[in-house]
């Protein structure tokens, strides 16, 4: 074997090396993977942040419009208790009117057990 052979045999040992060594430097470092891992997790983390947080304000509204069908409920309510009570008053009126002028007021209708209880509940 002459020089240019071991010359050749030399710069071939010499850059199968160095394209290791190239390879090898490239390569991620387990720290590296960690990190991105981590990146990837904050991410989709605030991507589920994100979801929960429209997810609540859905329910805030639903709750919001609750609460105001609630209101309007408890308003109607109100009205229709007071509605009985006048008609309550008034009926009492004429049936105290009647028998003073010295009729007798009909025979009232039987009554179901329904209206008893709201008629019990009634402040007149």
């Amino acid at each position: 074997m002459n020089a240019e052979t071991w010359a050749s045999i030399g710069v071939s040992a010499v850059t199968g090396v160095s394209g290791v060594w190239a390879v090898r430097s490239a390569r991620r470092t387990p720290k590296q993977e960690r990190r991105d891992d981590f990146t990837a997790v904050s991410e989709q983390q605030a991507v589920v942040v994100e979801q929960q947080g429209r997810a609540i304000e859905r329910l805030e509204r639903r709750v919001e419009q609750g609460e105001t069908k609630a209101a309007v409920q408890q308003e109607r309510l109100a009205e229709n208790d007071e509605a009985i009570a006048w008609a309550l008053v008034r009926i009492r009126d004429l049936v105290a009117y009647i028998r003073k002028s010295g009729g007798e007021p009909p025979a009232s209708r039987p009554m179901s057990a329904r209206a008893a209880r709201v008629l019990e509940r009634s402040d007149v």
